[in-house]
This record gives C-alpha cells, structure tokens and sequence, in this order.
C-alpha cells in the first residue's frame, strides 16, 4: 500500500475566544491519493473550505487556532512558516477558489497574473512565462488567448474568469489541486465544460484533486470517493457508487431526496430537510443532526457518537444509520440512479 499524498488527521480550527469561540472543523480526518478525486459534499457553514483554506495555509494568523496534522507528501503542513508555504502554495499544491471576480485582482491584466507563478515558482523569463500562459488558456478552452493576456478579469465572461482560474492554478502542475465549488454562478452548459476540462486535465496530469461542493450531480460524475460534512464533521464517508447506491446517513438522505425527481408529475413537491444548517447541537452533547432528523431518539442525544465503518470503506456518523431496504423504500436510491 502507497501512502496517501495527502492525509488530513484529527484536523481543528477554531474561530474566537471564550463564549464566542466556535468550532468551524471538529476532528476531520481523511486522505487523498495520487491521481485520484475526492469530493467533499455538505451543506454552507459545514466546514468544507476552512478545510481547505487550512491545507494551504491560508486561515488568519489572529483569532483563528489549528490542530491536528496535515501530511503532505508525509510532512506536516501545520506550524510551517510563511516562506515555506509559499514555496510549496502554486507550484506543489494549488486551488481553485469560489469566486473568480473577487479572487482574481481586478487592476491586473489575466496574464500578469498567469505569469507571476511562472515566473515565481519556475524562474521563467517574461517572454518565456508569456508564451507558457498562452498555452495554458488555450488549453483552459479560452479563445484568442494572447488577446485575452492583455485583458483585465471584467472583459471577461464568468466562464472565462474562472478558466483564468484554472490555468493559474495548473501553471505549475501541482501535485494536489483544490476547487473550492468552481462551477458556482455559472450557467449549465458553462458548469460542464468545466467540470469536463478538470476531469481531463487531472487524467493528463495525474493530478490528485479535492472537489468542494454542495451539487451532488458533479460529486456523481467526478468524484471517485465522497466525504459528507455536517456541522464541522465527517458523517458519512465512501466511494461514489456505494454512496450513491446506499446513502446510510440521514443527512446524506436528506440531501438525496432534495433532488428534484424526472420520474416525479411536473408541481409535485420537493423534499427539503427540514429547518436551517444553524439548527444544531454541539457535537460532544448529541448528533448535531438530531434537531433536522425524523429519526431522533433518545439514544442521538447522548453525545459521543463516533464515525463507524459499517462496510469496507463506508463509514457513518449515526446511532440509526439506513437500511438498504429503507434506502429503496424511500427513493434515495432512485434518485442516486438518475444522478449518476
């Protein structure tokens, strides 16, 4: 067995101090392989990106504390100084954030800013690095790329800024790519030929990569192995196809039947989960879920509920984990199949 190119371990963050103090991740634990996805799935307010802001370094220095590991190629990420996370953010690890126009610098021309990692991390001439970002948003599906260069990110459409994105965050091939929803805000026919250009540059590359997002129809075409996050833990954990076949979680239920069914009459009613994500109860005194889930007992509100592999690599966070009979009673499994 190869070990991971990156193994997340017992991962905290906390934000604030005293009564204030709130813990956005709580003992996060998995791995990614090389050349691998991993799709990461849950709700706003979950935790997926202080996770990843985390593995690159990024959480303020003030009023936020982390602990755990975070083993990179099998070094410890946590308590590196700046200067050596710059050198490994960009060129080893790289990622793709949310929103293009707020994180791409408004007053700088695209390809100043595709150069300036070139040029950072592969000590490439001007003339070099201009020719190499060319390339890149051609690659990236960017048409007229060296018109492109010369432009700032407000000539440019969504789509095209976030294929900027991209091409800065592959400049270097970096070993582990992290997209941080990339397909928000875009139009459909947009969101696939995004999700279509990272699944092949990550085959090209063989780039290992962590996919943020609240879709479970690009999870179900994307992903190879699902994590399920609730209130700043992993409560369920599995491959994609077991997943899809036998969510166990109710919340990963939940999240199933929202999906709006093509076998349903046109007006019949959706199945949200009831209440808000802040509808929750600290992790140590009960299942965080236990506010939003039908199947609330006695036995959920004890606290102390661990994350179970009830199956060769499928884990749950339930004291009444599902039935694949209820699975198929309720239509989760149906809807697993239409998403797939």
């Amino acid at each position: 067995m190869t070990e991971p190119l990156l193994s997340i371990r017992n991962l905290d963050v906390t934000f604030g101090r005293g009564e204030r103090e709130t813990r956005a991740v709580d003992g996060v634990s998995y791995d990614v392989e090389a050349g691998k996805i991993v799709g990461v799935v849950g709700e706003s307010g979950s935790g997926k990106s202080v996770t990843s802001l985390a593995v690159m370094g990024l959480l303020p220095k003030r009023g936020c504390r982390t602990a755990g590991e975070i083993l990179f190629d099998g070094k410890n990420l946590l308590g590196r100084s700046d200067a050596e996370l710059s050198k490994i953010r960009g060129k080893e690890i790289a990622m793709v954030f949310q929103d293009p126009m707020s994180s791409l610098n408004p007053v700088v021309p695209v390809g100043t800013q595709v150069t300036e990692v070139l040029r950072t991390h592969e000590q490439m001439s001007a003339a070099a690095a201009k020719d190499e970002a060319g390339e890149l948003l051609k690659r990236c599906g960017i048409p007229d790329p060296q018109r492109r260069l010369k432009e700032y990110p407000h000539q440019l459409s969504g789509g095209m800024r976030q294929r900027a994105m991209i091409a800065i965050a592959l400049a270097c091939k970096p070993r582990l790519l992290i997209c941080d929803e990339p397909t928000t805000a875009l139009d459909v026919t947009i969101q696939a030929q995004v999700l279509e250009l990272l699944s092949e540059l990550v085959a090209d590359l063989g780039t290992a990569m962590i996919m943020i997002t609240h879709d479970l129809g690009v999870v179900a075409g994307l992903c190879d192995h699902v994590n399920v996050m609730y209130a700043g833990r992993i409560v369920e954990s599995a491959p994609r196809r077991e997943l899809f076949a036998h969510p166990q979680h109710r919340y990963t239920q939940g999240l199933l039947n929202s999906i709006p069914r093509l076998d349903h009459p046109r007006g019949a009613p959706l199945r949200p989960i009831p209440g808000t994500p802040r509808d929750t109860v600290a992790w140590g005194k009960a299942c965080a879920f236990a506010p939003r889930c039908h199947h609330v007992t006695d036995e959920c509100v004890t606290g102390g509920i661990e994350l179970e592999e009830l199956s060769t690599g499928h884990q749950v966070r339930c004291v009444h984990p599902a039935t694949r009979q209820e699975t198929q009673a309720d239509g989760s499994a149906a809807v697993a199949e239409e998403v797939r």
